[in-house]
């Protein structure tokens, strides 16, 4: 996928709220100020795919934020589902498996939508990580979920910020790279546990930034945005 030079196409601002009425106030409100808007589980389950027509028919662009994990057969159809209705990105969760991972490209076939792996969340700490059966160290399941997306042809990842590095160490560019867990330096970082700020994951590597409360619990959101974009645009 190409990325733009701009600060503000690299954000991505997620509609975490509960109505379609919410929703599209805040695509009024921020626009064109932003690269995507992120549609995810609270949101699509109350408003359907009705609200990713909606904010697709603003202009805007839509990151489908649904973390598919289920039988493979399921998973290609819910992708093939997703490219029809013309989102630009959508996430599965690698741990689902070699099997279900070469589904969801089926299920992309010819289309322009772009596959992101799902990593480790941003709110999972090593110890939490370990209380679910995983065994290695929060690096070594990144990297071990992402060989695994580079086997069967999927070019995007989610990942912490903080793995960003080892990321690029070891696979260069392959891979775009959507970071949440961004945190403004005047925001509180609430309950994410690895993070860094705008500028600071850019540095690392990062292409796209998910940035949600700091802007959409703003009483001005695109002032709020406004902020990030000069952020990005200082020299580091």
């Amino acid at each position: 996928m190409q990325i733009s030079g701009a600060a503000k196409d690299r954000i991505i601002v997620p509609l975490d709220v509960p109505t379609a009425t919410a929703a599209q106030e805040l695509v009024r409100k921020i626009g064109g100020a932003v690269g995507y808007f992120k549609i995810g589980t609270q949101l699509f389950t109350s408003a359907g795919p009705a609200i990713v027509r909606e904010v697709l028919d603003s202009g805007s662009k839509v990151f489908l934020d649904l973390k598919y994990h289920d039988i493979p057969n399921t998973v290609q159809r819910a992708v093939e589902s997703a490219g029809k209705l013309g989102v630009h990105m959508l996430t599965i969760h690698l741990s689902g498996g070699r099997t279900m991972c070469q589904a969801a490209v089926a299920g992309r076939g010819r289309t322009d939508v772009q596959i992101l792996g799902v990593t480790v969340l941003t709110s999972l700490t090593e110890s939490e990580l370990n209380e679910v059966g995983f065994r290695g160290s929060v690096q070594e399941e990144v990297l071990l979920l992402a060989e695994l997306a580079k086997q069967v042809g999927i070019t995007g990842l989610v990942a912490s910020p903080l793995e960003l590095g080892v990321l690029r160490k070891r696979y260069g560019s392959l891979f775009t790279t959507v970071i949440p867990g961004i945190r403004p330096i005047w925001s509180e970082p609430g309950d994410q546990k690895r993070i860094l700020t705008p500028r600071e994951a850019v540095d690392a590597g990062a292409d796209y930034l998910v940035i949600g409360r700091p802007i959409t619990a703003s009483n001005n959101p695109k002032e709020a945005v406004d902020r990030i974009v000069n952020e990005l645009e200082q020299r580091s």
